[in-house]
Protein backbone atom coordinates (compact mmCIF):
# COMPACT_ATOMS: atom_id res chain seq x y z
CA UNK A 1 0.00 0.00 0.00
CA UNK A 2 1.54 3.49 -1.05
CA UNK A 3 1.67 6.54 1.48
CA UNK A 4 -1.82 8.56 1.55
CA UNK A 5 -1.30 12.05 -0.65
CA UNK A 6 -3.14 15.32 0.97
CA UNK A 7 -2.26 17.23 -2.06
CA UNK A 8 -4.06 18.47 -5.21
CA UNK A 9 -3.15 16.67 -8.28
CA UNK A 10 -2.29 20.12 -10.10
CA UNK A 11 0.12 22.21 -7.79
CA UNK A 12 -0.66 25.24 -10.04
CA UNK A 13 -2.05 28.54 -7.41
CA UNK A 14 -5.41 29.16 -8.40
CA UNK A 15 -6.60 31.75 -10.15
CA UNK A 16 -9.13 32.78 -7.15
CA UNK A 17 -6.50 33.05 -5.00
CA UNK A 18 -4.66 36.61 -4.25
CA UNK A 19 -1.73 37.72 -4.90
CA UNK A 20 1.02 37.65 -2.16
CA UNK A 21 2.62 41.72 -1.54
CA UNK A 22 5.59 42.99 -2.48
CA UNK A 23 6.56 39.75 -4.38
CA UNK A 24 5.44 36.75 -1.95
CA UNK A 25 7.89 38.20 1.11
CA UNK A 26 6.14 39.52 4.66
CA UNK A 27 6.69 43.17 3.85
CA UNK A 28 3.54 45.08 4.66
CA UNK A 29 3.25 48.86 5.04
CA UNK A 30 2.08 50.95 8.69
CA UNK A 31 1.85 54.28 9.75
CA UNK A 32 4.15 55.27 12.86
CA UNK A 33 4.82 59.05 13.49
CA UNK A 34 2.37 60.31 11.13
CA UNK A 35 4.84 58.37 8.28
CA UNK A 36 4.40 55.18 6.47
CA UNK A 37 7.02 52.48 7.98
CA UNK A 38 7.57 49.37 5.18
CA UNK A 39 7.64 46.23 7.89
CA UNK A 40 8.51 42.91 7.55
CA UNK A 41 8.82 40.24 9.91
CA UNK A 42 12.35 37.89 9.80
CA UNK A 43 13.08 34.83 11.59
CA UNK A 44 16.25 36.14 13.26
CA UNK A 45 20.16 35.68 11.53
CA UNK A 46 22.45 33.84 13.74
CA UNK A 47 25.52 35.58 15.61
CA UNK A 48 24.16 39.19 14.88
CA UNK A 49 22.68 40.76 17.62
CA UNK A 50 20.20 44.03 17.80
CA UNK A 51 18.87 46.85 20.23
CA UNK A 52 14.75 47.15 20.34
CA UNK A 53 14.24 50.89 20.12
CA UNK A 54 11.35 49.91 21.72
CA UNK A 55 12.16 48.44 25.24
CA UNK A 56 16.41 49.47 24.30
CA UNK A 57 16.66 45.76 24.71
CA UNK A 58 18.96 43.35 23.11
CA UNK A 59 17.36 40.62 20.68
CA UNK A 60 19.57 37.89 20.81
CA UNK A 61 20.98 36.05 17.74
CA UNK A 62 17.84 34.00 16.04
CA UNK A 63 14.89 35.11 17.51
CA UNK A 64 12.35 36.40 15.09
CA UNK A 65 11.65 40.22 15.02
CA UNK A 66 10.20 42.93 12.96
CA UNK A 67 13.12 45.14 10.84
CA UNK A 68 11.16 48.61 9.90
CA UNK A 69 12.28 51.57 7.86
CA UNK A 70 10.57 54.66 6.18
CA UNK A 71 8.79 54.15 3.25
CA UNK A 72 10.62 57.19 1.58
CA UNK A 73 14.20 55.50 1.15
CA UNK A 74 15.08 51.86 1.26
CA UNK A 75 18.22 53.45 2.98
CA UNK A 76 20.03 50.58 5.13
CA UNK A 77 21.28 53.27 7.92
CA UNK A 78 17.16 54.19 8.27
CA UNK A 79 16.34 50.30 9.35
CA UNK A 80 15.40 49.18 12.98
CA UNK A 81 15.07 45.63 14.46
CA UNK A 82 12.30 45.66 16.88
CA UNK A 83 11.00 42.94 19.01
CA UNK A 84 7.50 42.08 17.40
CA UNK A 85 5.82 43.21 21.01
CA UNK A 86 7.26 46.33 21.00
CA UNK A 87 6.51 47.28 17.29
CA UNK A 88 2.67 46.63 18.29
CA UNK A 89 2.63 48.60 20.94
CA UNK A 90 4.65 51.41 19.63
CA UNK A 91 1.96 54.28 20.05
CA UNK A 92 1.81 53.04 23.69
CA UNK A 93 5.41 53.41 24.93
CA UNK A 94 7.14 56.88 26.25
CA UNK A 95 10.10 57.98 23.98
CA UNK A 96 12.21 58.83 27.57
CA UNK A 97 13.93 55.32 27.83
CA UNK A 98 17.43 55.80 29.48
CA UNK A 99 20.03 53.34 29.14
CA UNK A 100 22.04 51.90 31.90
CA UNK A 101 25.84 52.76 32.35
CA UNK A 102 27.24 49.43 31.09
CA UNK A 103 24.95 49.35 28.16
CA UNK A 104 26.63 49.50 24.35
CA UNK A 105 25.30 51.96 22.44
CA UNK A 106 24.77 50.78 18.92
Amino acid sequence: MSPRRNREKNSAPREDAPAAPFGGSLRRVESYGGEDWVVQTVAGSPGRHYRCPGCDQEIPPGVGHVVAWPDHGPGVEDRRHWHRACWGARERRGAGLQRGRGAPRY
